[in-house]
């Protein structure tokens, strides 16, 4: 590495109420290379990049950029300094348009906005970013509102742009669209560091791959000096390969009494005579492409929306009909949905991990009068923390302050707390790094083996492969094929999927 770094952290050290969340950390950005940061839940990689970004300082160790120490207080210093970050959670005022948010901070007193309008134009099209500046920033979508991030760090002059889980929430073509835009910043000599679960698309995306564990830097290395293999078994530091996505099911659990039939299932536009049914002890996998109704149609079971009222269908749960108009009765009758937006409809973020779990304790009690015990929420919270190993100092952190994988446990708690009889998983390990997904695909299969009715939603085909006993294909809003998990294979189903 002959180039000076354009971004340099030596011995870096943060610590919180005494306990490292990096330590003693080497890490050097080239100029105009793509940099993939990767490790599990835990292993400081979000505290390395805000340290980088200005949103934490170190505790002891130094920060260089083009050689120089530099010390930003916030991220407005480290965008000074050249350094901005694109956050999982965007920082773009939704109520303002796209050439506001651009160039907020910026304007000068008697701007005019059509001004404003024809720079951003001008300005998004030579980035060949097509967004209309116009455009209120809440109506556009993800992928969209990544490029308005993008523009208004390269705006800045930023000579280092990081993205913390970038292709999270972005569909298979967004992604691709992502990654075109991140070729453009390399081709424009912008250094780009990404943090990504997805570990193909580091070692697609990437010239360099640096890992960490338990808050220490493992390994950087070339991407041509790594397989899946080598960084799985450098980030857990064990070989997860033959546990995770591994081997073709060799068996399947037998079909126990049928807990869940629907019938003839109406959604609006997105769910169209949709029939299923779901048994006890077994884990039954549901694949499908963007837009076939598969969230859909088990929100409706679980009270989350409404069927249509006229010709809506039938739902039987035990052999009953069942409709509900709020969640709550879902859960009282023993259903308990895992949603897959956890930081909107998972958890209450500035609330502790064990009054999160507590909270879908009451849920299930149910009547106007709840009593709030400390005593009871602290018992309860300590159980589960243990129950789901979830990583955390103690049971009194905020759920903002977790990790992606241990605010997918606390969720996950949150649902076992209140003993159901069905779970359903909504994409149980989207953003979760490969140690945590492993803990919950063995606790998936757990309470399968232990008698419950367990549903598993998933766009990645091979977790649907490694979970399930029965897999289900939607396609346009209803169930197309249904495979046993011994005869499927990924052709199939993706045939499936898509004809």
């Amino acid at each position: 590495m002959n180039a000076t770094p354009v971004l340099e952290l030596r011995e870096a050290t943060k610590k919180y109420a005494g306990v490292p969340a990096i330590d003693g950390v080497n890490f050097a950005l080239i100029p105009g290379e793509i940099h993939a940061i990767i490790g599990e839940n835990g292993a400081g990689k979000s505290t390395l990049t805000k340290v980088m970004a200005g949103v934490v300082q170190l505790t002891s160790g130094q920060m260089l950029v083009e050689g120089r120490e530099v010390h930003p207080q916030t991220p407005n210093d480290a965008l000074k300094m050249g350094v901005a970050m694109v956050f999982q959670e965007t920082s773009l005022v939704p109520t303002m348009t796209v050439a506001q948010n651009l160039f907020l901070g910026q304007e000068n007193f008697f701007n005019r906005l059509r001004g404003i309008y024809i720079a951003a134009q001008q300005f998004l099209q030579s980035l060949q970013f097509d967004v209309d500046p116009t455009a209120q920033v809440s109506l556009l979508g993800a992928a969209k509102k990544q490029m308005v991030e993008i523009a208004r760090a390269v705006l800045h002059d930023a000579k280092v742009i990081i993205f913390d889980e970038p292709t999270a929430s972005l569909t298979p073509e967004e992604k691709k669209y992502f990654f075109d835009l991140v070729y453009k910043l390399k081709e424009r000599g912008v250094s780009v560091i990404f943090i990504s679960h997805a570990l193909e698309e580091a070692l697609m995306v990437s010239d360099r791959i640096t890992i960490l564990r338990d808050g220490k830097h493992v390994v950087t290395d070339d991407k041509a000096n790594f397989d899946r293999a080598r960084i799985v078994q450098s980030m857990v530091g064990r070989d997860l390969s033959q546990t995770l996505y591994g081997q073709k099911k060799m068996h399947v659990r037998p079909q126990g009494k049928r807990v869940l039939s629907i019938q003839n299932l109406r959604m609006a536009a997105m769910v169209k005579n949709n029939s299923l049914s779901v048994f006890a002890g077994q884990v039954t996998g549901v694949f499908g492409l963007v837009g076939s109704g598969r969230t859909e149609t088990f929100k409706v079971v679980a009270g989350v929306i409404k069927r249509d009222f006229m010709h809506g269908g039938e739902v039987f749960l035990h052999g009953k009909p069942i409709r509900y108009f709020v969640p709550a009765s879902a859960v009282r009758d023993g259903i308990a949905y895992v949603t897959e937006d956890r930081k909107i409809e998972g958890f209450f973020e500035t609330k502790s991990i064990a009054d999160n779990i507590y909270l879908g304790l009451l849920a299930k009690i149910g009547g106007k009068f709840k009593l709030v015990s400390r005593k009871a929420a602290s018992t309860v919270g300590e159980h589960w923390i243990k129950q789901l190993n979830v990583r955390a100092i103690n049971k009194d952190v905020k759920a903002i302050e977790l990790s992606g994988g241990n605010q997918q446990k606390v969720v996950i708690a949150k649902s076992l707390v209140q003993e159901p009889d069905l779970i359903i998983f909504d994409e149980p390990t989207r953003g979760v790094d490969v140690g945590a997904i492993s803990e919950i695909h063995d606790l998936i299969n757990r309470l399968a083996d232990e008698g419950k009715a367990v549903v598993v939603i998933s766009s990645y085909l091979p977790e649907i492969m490694a979970l399930s006993d029965r897999i289900l294909v939607q396609r346009m809003g209803k169930v197309v094929e249904e495979y046993s998990a011994l005869e499927a294979n990924e052709e199939k189903i993706m045939y499936a999927a898509i004809h």
